[in-house]
């Protein structure tokens, strides 16, 4: 892969310069401009290929939100960071369906570098154009009409409360994912680990809520007609599964939260990509469901011969660009293909792929195509084949709790 470059745009020099030092030891890997103002900065976006953009928020003429407005529109390949000193409920309005990530101002040298270096990692990943641009385009990701009515229906009634408002929220994937997003931005401030959908709406607050709901509409309705082939309903369904799954085994194996935290979400977002494809390219996408169903083979497989990726790489890839811990971008993107996965350990990206594997064993009527099947070889690599038996009985105490299992 070529170098990347980056762009960077603020209004104060000295910030700049402050850049340009902070920045000199990465010079052998990457490229770096600079522009004091927006018209500037799309005179360089003309000019060559970016590939990251960071922007401060506050400049005269062309704030930065309407610079990253614009560069999503005309250059939507490039992934957008906003760099903020203050935030108020306007610019959060603005630029919460434009922005990838937002970081605080004054950024953290090594935060700053970690993030542009993630980002460049990421495009890497995604070497086809096409899907890193349809990816990079994504504001919202979008949610069953049913769910999406309730939520509009509670955030207007005003005697709803915000329990009322996560309880919808944490049942739908796509609302899942956005507000663990935007809870994981530091534009709101809250610098605090997320463990769950139903905290993030917490930590946001009812007022925010109602304004992304109501004003910018951050939320949206899935407009793709009903598939005969692919029924987004038991799409969450599995995620939240094999969401429960996860976190069970991990609670049975370690004693870490953040890890058991971060598998948790991992597991919920694992098929994500899954949404992003059938939402933007249905047709194409019940093409790789058709062709896994009528060829027995792995749905994953199908994808990549359809789109020359697969669910785990797209999804990643997203929740890579909209900031959430690397941990979790890595579960999503390889729990596939554990054994392309560098310095393998009982960590999340095992985890989600063993209770994605258990969740089909014990429901192989909803597979489409062929089941995944357990990685073998790393579990006894990792000394944790002999624990098979006890995680499907602990998971299919947690798919039916009041039943009988033995």
């Amino acid at each position: 892969m070529g170098k990347k470059t980056i762009l960077f745009v603020d209004d104060e020099p000295n910030i700049l310069s402050g850049l340009k030092r902070m920045l000199r030891s990465m010079r052998k890997t990457m490229n770096f401009q600079f522009a004091e103002n927006g018209l500037e900065a799309l005179d360089i976006m003309a000019s060559e290929k970016i590939d990251v953009v960071v922007s401060d928020m506050r400049m005269p003429g062309m704030d930065g939100a309407a610079l990253l407005t614009t560069i999503q529109e005309q250059y939507p390949h490039a992934v957008r960071i906003m760099l903020t000193g203050q935030a108020d409920d306007e610019s959060i309005m603005r630029t919460v369906g434009v922005v990838h990530q937002f970081l605080a101002k004054p950024a953290d040298p090594e935060v700053l570098k970690q993030v542009i270096e993630r980002a460049s990692a990421l495009q890497d990943l995604m070497a086809d154009e096409r899907l890193q641009e349809l990816i990079s385009k994504v504001d919202s990701l979008p949610s069953l009409p049913e769910t999406y009515t309730r939520l509009q229906d509670v955030v207007k009634n005003p005697d709803s409360g915000l329990g009322d408002v996560a309880e919808i929220i944490e049942q739908d994937l796509a609302m899942s994912a956005k507000v663990l997003q935007l809870v994981n931005s530091a534009f709101f401030g809250l610098y605090t680990h997320i463990e769950s959908p139903f905290r993030a709406v917490n930590l946001l607050g009812l007022d925010t809520i109602k304004a992304l709901v109501l004003g910018v509409g951050v939320f949206s309705e899935m407009k793709s007609p009903v598939s005969k082939v692919f029924n987004v309903n038991a799409l969450w369904s599995h995620s939240m599964t094999t969401a429960a799954f996860a976190k069970g085994i991990a609670l049975q194996e370690l004693d870490d939260k953040e890890t058991i935290d971060n598998t948790f979400i991992a597991a919920l977002l694992h098929d994500v990509g899954k949404l992003l494809l059938f939402s933007r390219m249905d047709t194409e996408y019940e093409q790789a469901v058709s062709r896994a169903v009528e060829a027995q083979c792995l749905l994953h497989e199908s994808e990549h011969h359809i789109f020359g990726a697969c669910h785990g790489d797209i999804g990643g890839y997203l929740i890579g660009l909209w900031g959430l811990p690397g941990v979790v971008v890595e579960s999503i993107t390889f729990h596939h293909r554990l054994e392309e996965y560098p310095d393998i350990s009982f960590c999340p990206p095992v985890i989600v792929h063993i209770a994605d594997c258990l969740y089909y064993k014990l429901n192989p009527d909803v597979c489409i195509g062929a089941a995944p099947q357990l990685n073998e070889p790393i579990l006894e690599q990792l000394g944790m084949l002999d624990h098979v038996d006890s995680w499907i009985e602990l998971c299919k105490k947690l798919q039916n709790p009041g039943e009988d299992n033995d």
